[in-house]
């Protein structure tokens, strides 16, 4: 047993707090003395060190107490806990090292670099040079003829809204451009594409059904990394937040894919996003 003051010498948690504990029934004392000397053994001790741990995850004192009632004497459980509430904050922590790294690079300026005529067209003869046979005429079946879908293409870049978004999601207007210019390979390779956003959209699946919070992150990072080789850019971070937002906000998007994948898998996906970013669901 030990007292009071050598349990706050051995933990660096004051006497005052130790007493309060006791009073909100956080953590009691294993035995009181005649003398009114608060004891405490080493299941109290092991219950403190939980108490510190959820502390230094911020984590308030209700919620702490909770937790503990519920998981009384299920170790497993408290430590299943522990782990999701520092995955959390490991994920929160990516988010912030990701922004921060974008900033370093310049990659998440909010100025407006307009598309000149040269980058336009250049994006716009790239676009037909590797198009298929079935592709153009699919496109001149709905704008008559190659020069106004040509015309259309460099109307929308026109669009500051469109452009700044293009911008902000690639880092800057000359790396849009370079994407833009970059084959987006064979038949094979774009069904191979194909094929491993349907593997990542069941990965989601299963882990909405297992409440699998390890295979929901993996699946984020995975979804992240095929983003980044599909439209070659460097930080997939602003586009996977933006598909985020499209999961939790769009009725259509969400009918469509939950249609595919299970009800209530659109949703899921965007939540995990913004748990493995760090950021707080808006929705």
């Amino acid at each position: 047993m030990k007292t009071v003051k050598e349990v706050s010498e051995l933990t660096g948690i004051s006497i005052r707090t130790l007493r309060y504990y006791d009073e909100i029934d956080l953590l009691k004392p294993a035995k009181v003395t005649e003398a009114g000397y608060r004891l405490y053994d080493e299941s109290s001790l092991k219950k403190l060190r939980q108490i510190i741990f959820f502390r230094e995850l911020e984590v308030p004192l209700s919620e702490i107490k909770a937790i503990m009632k519920d998981s009384e004497s299920d170790n497993r459980k408290i430590l299943e806990t522990q782990k999701m509430m520092l995955e959390m904050k490991r994920n929160r922590l990516n988010g912030i090292i990701e922004l921060i790294s974008d900033v370093l690079k310049g990659e998440d300026k909010m100025s407006f670099e307009t598309f000149n005529e040269d980058d336009i067209q250049k994006i716009i003869q790239h676009s037909l040079k590797i198009m298929s046979k079935e592709d153009k005429k699919i496109i001149i079946e709905h704008y008559g003829d190659i020069e106004k879908f040509k015309e259309s293409v460099a109307e929308g870049f026109k669009d500051e809204k469109e452009c700044e978004h293009l911008i902000k999601i690639y880092g800057s207007k000359e790396k849009a451009v370079e994407a833009s210019l970059k084959s987006t390979g064979t038949r094979e390779e774009v069904s191979e594409q194909k094929n491993e956003m349907d593997l990542i959209y069941k990965q989601f699946a299963c882990a909405m059904e297992s409440s699998d919070e390890d295979m929901s992150m993996k699946a984020v990072k995975r979804l992240g990394k095929s983003c980044k080789n599909l439209f070659k850019m460097d930080n997939a971070r602003v586009l996977l937040l933006e598909m985020a937002k499209d999961y939790l906000n769009h009725s259509q998007l969400e009918e469509a894919t939950d249609k595919q994948y299970g009800k209530g898998v659109t949703k899921y996906i965007g939540s995990a996003i913004y748990r493995y970013y760090g950021v707080e669901n808006l929705e």
